[in-house]
């Protein structure tokens, strides 16, 4: 059964990353996935993505806080935003917009009433040093 939760991580890490640099396509749900995968395989392996220096802080800011930061929030906000404006670029029909926008509406109102990290800390953690 570890065999299959450190798969499972080493996937969520990949889509993670490909999120990165993909803007339609999430990155910390899927770290916060291979993170909870890791924790059950291997707890090597979820020691190093808590500690990665890019990886780990929106994933420790969630565990520690449950708290989203400002920026991770506007990213997240455009790519909604990225999405629905390709849906309409493709002539989506009408009804898989409406669908598609209601629930985009509800990632966004669930997004942006999570807390916010504080700068300082936000800043701390992505650069290891105090504010």
């Amino acid at each position: 059964m570890k065999g299959l939760w450190i798969t499972l991580g080493w996937l969520f890490v990949a889509l993670g990353v490909l999120g990165v640099f993909l803007p339609l396509l999430p990155t910390t749900p899927f770290l916060l996935l291979a993170a909870f995968a890791f924790d059950r395989g291997s707890e090597r392996m979820h020691r190093w993505l808590l500690g990665h220096a890019t990886l780990g802080p929106p994933i420790r800011q969630w565990q520690e806080q449950r708290s989203i930061s400002r920026r991770a929030k506007i990213y997240a906000t455009l790519s909604l935003a990225g999405v629905f404006s390709l849906s309409l670029a493709m002539q989506v029909p009408r009804w898989a917009l409406v669908a598609q926008l209601s629930i985009l509406l509800l990632v966004g109102v669930v997004l942006w009433t999570r807390p916010e990290t504080p700068i300082a800390l936000s800043t701390e953690r992505e650069t290891g040093k105090p504010a």
